[in-house]
């Protein structure tokens, strides 16, 4: 298992996000990466947010940041990410350049609360998106995992026959953001500690 896999995470600390979906693929509305019908749903959409007067790039920016507390290693992660104005994968790539032994003790145990807390941002303060939440009701929606050689990971699904099968976490967390305007979500008292640090 690879050393960045969160599957041992999800299992231990977010037990109601373990295991394996299926969904019939007619009724699915599937996104990959930030082309296609549903690229808005992708965490590395161009979707901007501010929190605490920092303005971050995506989903996916905001969430690879509450990864670190250290402020040398918050600082450094910050000028790796902000450098890339375009390729959104390179954010996580630059973070995962720290992981795991320099990111938060306690990762483990908030992955899937901050990535709630990244989402739900991203639908308060992005119409666009709640827009496309919306048109997507009636319909599953799926992460297509990237590399179809691999099995689907935590975070998506593959295609099998006439469903996609697999965890498909992301997609989850979306249809409950959708079906219900909210993610209840709990952080530790200092998960935004690290605005302080890239002021």
């Amino acid at each position: 298992m690879s050393k960045h896999s969160v599957a041992p995470f999800i299992q231990a600390h977010y037990p109601e996000y373990w295991g394996i979906m299926s969904y019939p693929a007619s009724e699915c509305a599937v996104f990959c990466s930030t082309h296609g019908e549903w690229g808005i749903f992708s965490n590395m959409a161009p979707t901007p947010i501010v929190i605490g007067g920092i303005t971050f790039k995506s989903c996916e920016h905001l969430y690879q940041m509450m990864k670190f507390n250290d402020k040398d290693i918050v600082q450094r992660v910050w000028q790796g990410l902000t450098a890339h104005d375009k390729h959104s994968t390179n954010i996580k790539m630059t973070a995962r350049s720290y992981e795991p032994e320099r990111r938060r003790s306690d990762w483990g145990a908030m992955l899937v609360d901050a990535l709630k807390y990244c989402m739900l941002q991203k639908y308060e303060q992005c119409p666009a998106f709640r827009q496309e939440l919306e048109r997507s009701r009636g319909r599953y929606i799926v992460e297509q995992q990237a590399n179809p050689k691999k099995p689907a990971d935590a975070w998506s699904a593959k295609l099998e026959g006439s469903h996609w099968i697999g965890p498909n976490l992301t997609g989850r967390l979306l249809m409950q953001l959708r079906d219900t305007g909210t993610l209840p979500h709990s952080l530790p008292s200092d998960a935004l500690e690290f605005l302080q640090m890239i002021r």
